[in-house]
């Protein structure tokens, strides 16, 4: 089914701009398809290799804080009950998205396009996902500087810039470079990581009977409690979006029916497996933490994993400066690799971020430099401190958005709610799916008031579960409600029956996968262009776009009274204000939080100062941001309307240039015609003229003839005369005849020859002498000194028009003179001729 049958035409041509690929976005080394699928002419690397990768971002040592964490807070019970039970959540929710991923080699931001959440909706997802990567990258980067700190006396301000900016050169070529920057590291990592472990257990057997009995500082025991148990899962809960780094690599893996069985095997090494692996980390990290407990390291580096690698290795090693430095290594080492992939990950959930929301793309070296920057501040002003004071609330947000995806992947789809496939492609799809973006919010806001104690103490443990459980509860019912019908825009059409395709905008190949039809340019297009071009305001698929969504939600939902009041542009404004003001509260709860700290060895009354005047604050910015998005949203408008008129003035010069093209094919037919007119013509003079020439060739030749007999009287004479001049003006009328069809045809041509100039001028006064004589007029004849013996010219013609210019002269002057002059200057010879006959009017 054609385009055309189910989408209008164009009201008009969307002018063709090409976009401007500036070098990074054109090396798709650099850009590693950050906003599209990857094709499979660069899914060269083995299995293995893209494994490899993968896997290697267990590397982080957050695990073993978070064990050490969980264990001296809550007590063993709930911290290995915690730790196995979150784990195998992970696992589970792991494994769909890992294979979709792989099967449809896409990133974790267009799987949830295609998974429920539609093309705008899934901008959420991508803000929480390019969150996470750059509050990890922080962490992470942070135990590296730490590390630093100790082992080198390096400064903390030094050590956050050294461990932030040491990452961007090794993610700048994508990749193709970071396959070889963890397959260098893996083995001297794995050695250094797993040979403290060997060695404590050892060593040191009693750790793990000891630490059955641990109890916890705030639980005060070592009892399962199921409060505490929740706050436990809420503290590991937190990297259930590192799956989506696991994706961001899984992609690249090669077609599933060239080794079907490996393939399998990859993807579970390359996804789900990472957790188990974290589960052996996060376990280490609680016998590390008691070790060091036992050490009597400081309470308040019990959750620093330099020191508890460091104590670990002093149980082999006698020098403290030697296992400081493998501790060092280690800590190096661990922190590149994972940092690697938090960059490169954060550059792609950016990319998706601001390319949907602005229609622009500078490419992923931009982002990837401004996802670095973020966690550089964060560190810099201490941010990131407080920052953990909220990965509860967070990790709620992280688990609807996974929990919503991984319902729509294997629940949705097998039963038909869902298409089968991952539709990632702007064109064929809803900017908001309510399935995901419904479920997300409902579950975040049920989470979160059970996070905060508004449903007890009970609700408030286990408010990771209850995110999880809501947004997977609501995902198939939403799309039961909804009848699926917000998954597809439009059916996808056959590009090209070849693999490949050329995009009408930037004209470069592309698999027809990634290609949609477009109406505006009517041709195919490629994603990426697709998602870049903001003037052709969804035409392909009106229906779809968020604004006319909402307004039909809002009559179908609200009473026809609010429905009329409530416009399109209010609802703008509004919905951006809220956003605005949201993000607002967030970034000065992250600082209020930071200075609450400071201040709680104090006074309540400071703290409560404190909170006081960031209300004032916020209050001022407040207002600001109201302004200012109300003159965002004018701003809209007036370019929505500039547009607007941009392409009625657009539609009419087109109208204007398709009637000069219509002229000009009138004028062009109407040419032609006159040209076979002309050729009909010339045709019919040269058949005239070749009858005349054959009887005027005989008065002209028997002429000839008469005149040279002897016996001829005077008057026969001057009879023959006459014939014979009258044949020859005959004979140059015909040659005037045949020369005017040729120029008409354009088929004339000279005779150029040399002529005794002087000589030439001489016979034709002699040719017209006699008849001067006989009408008695007086003929003047200036020549110039300066004239040339010879000059080349077509005598012919040259002859015809000075016979054709005197012969007039004469014919028309009863009384007076006729004046020939002649001049030659500058290689050019100039005749002028007056005479005093009647003229012309």
């Amino acid at each position: 089914m054609s385009n055309s049958s189910r989408t209008p035409h164009a009201p008009q041509r969307v002018i063709k701009t090409r976009r401007d690929y500036n070098l990074w976005v054109a090396d798709q080394s650099i850009e590693d398809f950050a906003l599209r699928y990857a094709p499979a002419s660069v899914r060269k690397w083995s299995p293995w290799t893209v494994t490899n990768t993968a896997i290697s971002t267990v590397s982080f040592l957050a695990m073993e804080a978070i064990g050490a964490t969980m264990l001296w807070q809550y007590g063993f019970s709930n911290a290995i009950w915690a730790a196995i039970v979150v784990c195998l959540i992970i696992f589970m929710t792991s494994w769909p998205i890992s294979y979709y991923a792989a099967k449809y080699n896409v990133d974790v931001d267009l799987l949830t396009r295609g998974a429920g959440f539609g093309y705008i909706g899934s901008t959420i997802t991508s803000l929480i996902y390019a969150s996470f990567t750059f509050i990890l990258l922080a962490f992470e980067a942070a135990i590296m500087a730490m590390a630093l700190e100790l082992a080198l006396n390096i400064p903390l301000s030094i050590g956050y810039l050294i461990s932030a900016l040491v990452i961007l050169p090794l993610v700048v070529k994508g990749i193709g470079f970071i396959n070889k920057v963890q397959a260098y590291t893996q083995p001297l990592w794995l050695i250094l990581l797993v040979l403290p472990w060997i060695v404590v257990l050892w060593k040191q057997p009693h750790l793990l009977s000891d630490s059955i009995h641990f109890a916890g500082a705030v639980s005060a025991s070592s009892d399962f409690n199921l409060y505490y148990f929740g706050a436990a899962c809420t503290l590991i809960f937190v990297f259930v979006i590192q799956i989506g780094e696991q994706a961001d690599y899984l992609r690249f893996l090669p077609q599933q029916q060239q080794a079907k069985r490996s393939w399998h095997l990859a993807v579970f090494l390359g996804g789900p497996s990472w957790i188990l692996a974290g589960f052996l980390k996060v376990c280490m990290g609680m016998l590390l933490m008691l070790l060091a407990y036992q050490l009597l390291v400081p309470i308040a580096e019990l959750d620093n994993p330099t020191y508890l690698y460091w104590m670990a290795y002093q149980q082999f090693i006698p020098s403290p400066q030697i296992a400081l430095l493998l501790t060092l290594l280690l800590v190096c080492l661990a922190q590149i690799k994972i940092n690697v992939t938090n960059a490169y990950a954060g550059s792609l959930a950016w990319s998706n971020f601001f390319a949907r929301l602005t229609h622009s793309h500078p490419g992923r070296i931009v982002w990837l430099i401004f996802n670095v920057l973020i966690a550089v501040v964060l560190m810099e002003m201490g941010i990131i401190h407080a920052v953990e004071r909220i990965l509860g609330l967070y990790s709620n947000l992280a688990l609807a958005w996974i929990g919503a995806v991984v319902a729509d992947l294997m629940i949705c789809k097998p039963l038909g709610l869902s298409p089968k496939g991952i539709e990632f492609r702007r064109a064929y799809l809803y900017d908001i799916n309510p399935v995901g973006v419904g479920a997300l919010v409902i579950a975040s806001c049920v989470s979160m008031l059970c996070y905060l104690g508004v449903f007890g103490l009970t609700a408030k443990g286990l408010a990771s579960f209850i995110a999880l459980g809501t947004s997977m509860l609501c995902v198939p019912l939403i799309a039961l409600l909804t009848r699926g019908k917000y998954y597809l825009a439009r059916p996808p059409e056959q590009i090209a029956s070849t693999p490949v395709a050329t995009c009408v905008v930037c004209e470069r190949d592309y698999e027809v996968a990634d290609m949609a039809v477009c109406p505006a340019y009517q041709h195919s297009i490629c994603s990426l262009c697709c998602s870049l071009e903001a003037r052709c305001h969804d035409l392909c698929k009106p229906h779809a776009r968020w604004t006319v969504q909402l307004k039909t939600w809002i009559e179908r939902y609200l009473p026809k009274a609010w429905s009329q009041r409530l416009n399109t542009r209010l609802s703008q404004y509004l919905l951006l204000m809220l956003s605005l003001g949201l993000i607002l509260a967030v970034c000065l709860s992250l600082v209020y939080l930071q200075e609450k700290t400071y201040l709680e060895a104090v006074n309540e009354q400071a703290i409560q100062q404190l909170f006081t005047l960031f209300l004032k604050i916020y209050t001022i910015l407040f207002l600001l941001i109201s302004v200012a998005a109300w003159w965002l949203v004018l701003n809209d408008q007036s370019r929505r309307k500039a547009e607007q008129e941009t392409h009625q003035q657009t539609r009419l010069l087109i109208e204007e240039i398709a009637a000069h093209e219509q002229t000009s094919q009138h004028l062009y037919d109407a040419r032609i015609q006159a040209e076979r007119a002309n050729e009909a013509k010339s045709r019919y003079v040269v058949g005239i003229s070749h009858e005349l020439r054959t009887p005027l060739n005989s008065i002209l030749g028997y002429s000839q003839l008469l005149q040279k007999q002897e016996q001829l009287s005077p008057q026969g004479q001057t009879a023959l005369g006459v014939i014979s001049r009258s044949g020859q003006h005959l004979t140059s009328l015909i040659d005037g005849l045949l020369d005017l069809s040729r120029i008409e045809t354009g088929k004339i041509s000279l005779n150029m020859v040399d002529v005794h100039f002087p000589h030439f001028i001489e016979q034709m006064i002699q040719m017209f002498q006699p008849q001067i004589e006989q009408k008695r007029l007086h003929f003047i004849c200036e020549v110039s000194e300066h004239l040339p013996e010879y000059v080349r010219t077509d005598k012919k013609r040259l002859e015809q028009i000075l016979i054709n210019l005197l012969g007039n002269a004469l014919k028309f002057t009863t009384k007076g003179e006729i004046h020939l002059k002649l001049e030659y200057r500058f290689q050019t010879a100039y005749f002028e001729i007056r005479d005093t006959g009647c003229g012309i009017a």
